[in-house]
């Protein structure tokens, strides 16, 4: 029963020491995305669920800390959803200050704002005659697994602001409003330098 005891105290002792990218540093990132991009209204049409919501993104960090940690990001982020024939994408840079606790081992949480910057927008090739504003802010929460340089994180994002879009299509016949308060799943991996 001692030596089990010794056991598991040296392999949790090993993993505290060897895990969470600990301590301050920089790196790189790179992931999925699965993305909500709005809702779509065209002549009454609406359109609820859109098909296809992938996306990835790539970036780098800033880690300042260990037990209790603040890590900014810096992430360029592209994702499409397609509603029946028409495809929307959008690229951004996403902003995060993500305030985080290890909990145990190589495991933490983490949660904070983003502010985002749209790049462009596209509803199949056809450029926005007009949207609410380029920058926008969310909120971002999740799980990160950190084993020495190299980590893993879940996160969910949800955009706080209405992002609304108007295009013209069918000559100017149609209206299409694309109300795009983003909601996603990211799966990143990070690799400290």
């Amino acid at each position: 029963m001692t030596k089990l005891i010794v056991l598991l105290f040296g392999i949790l002792c090993t993993i505290h020491v060897s895990s969470a990218q600990s301590g301050t540093g920089f790196g790189l990132k790179g992931g999925l995305n699965y993305s909500s991009n709005g809702s779509y209204e065209s002549l009454g049409k609406y359109i609820e669920h859109p098909d296809h919501n992938a996306g990835f993104h790539l970036g780098v960090f800033g880690k300042f800390g260990s037990l209790i940690y603040l890590k900014t990001e810096v992430i360029y982020t592209q994702t499409s959803s397609t509603y029946d024939q028409d495809t929307f994408s959008v690229k951004k840079v996403d902003t995060p200050a993500l305030i985080g606790i290890q909990i145990i081992g190589p495991f933490s949480i983490f949660a904070g704002p983003t502010l985002q910057y749209i790049i462009d927008t596209k509803l199949d090739n056809i450029s926005a005659e007009d949207r609410s504003e380029d920058i926008t802010t969310g909120l971002n929460f999740g799980i990160a697994f950190n084993f020495s340089r190299i980590g893993i994180d879940l996160r969910y994002e949800r955009g706080l602001e209405d992002y609304e879009l108007l295009y013209l299509t069918n000559s100017g016949l149609d209206v299409v409003t694309i109300n795009s308060r983003p909601e996603q799943l990211i799966l990143s991996v990070s690799l400290k330098l």
